[in-house]
Formats: C-alpha cells, sequence, structure tokens
C-alpha cells in the first residue's frame, strides 16, 4: 500500500470527523439559539456547508479505500 495513500486517508477522516462534530444535532444551529425544532426549515449557510462538506469527504473517503484496496 503507498504511504502517501493512507495519509491522505488519515486526513480526509480527520476532516470528516471534525464536520461531523461540528454539526449540530436535532434543529441545527437555530436550535442553540431556541429556535423549535418542530418547525420544518432548510439549511442555509454554515449548516449548508458543513452538510455538503460531509458529502463530499464521505465520498472523497471511500474513494480513496477503494485505492488503497486496489493499490495492494
Amino acid at each position: 500500500m503507498p504511504t502517501y495513500l493512507a495519509i491522505a486517508q488519515i486526513l480526509v477522516s480527520t476532516a470528516l470527523i471534525a464536520t461531523i462534530l461540528f454539526q449540530t444535532r436535532g434543529g441545527g444551529l437555530g436550535g442553540i439559539f431556541g429556535q423549535p425544532d418542530s418547525v420544518y426549515r432548510t439549511r442555509r449557510g454554515v449548516e449548508r456547508t458543513l452538510f455538503h462538506m460531509v458529502i463530499a469527504l464521505s465520498v472523497v473517503f471511500v474513494i480513496f479505500a477503494m485505492l488503497i484496496v486496489a493499490a495492494s
């Protein structure tokens, strides 16, 4: 297994863990400031960016995992 792929996967997994932990559970960032969770709303701003980053990082993580398996 090439070392650079393993290092890249470690970096991507660390970034993925960080973005998942930055997301708030339940109502999103509005829940921190007392917004009710029963109201339907869309993701905006930072929440939307974090949501898209989680998706992108998870896809990159899976691609790196497949590359590591193929290189072994």
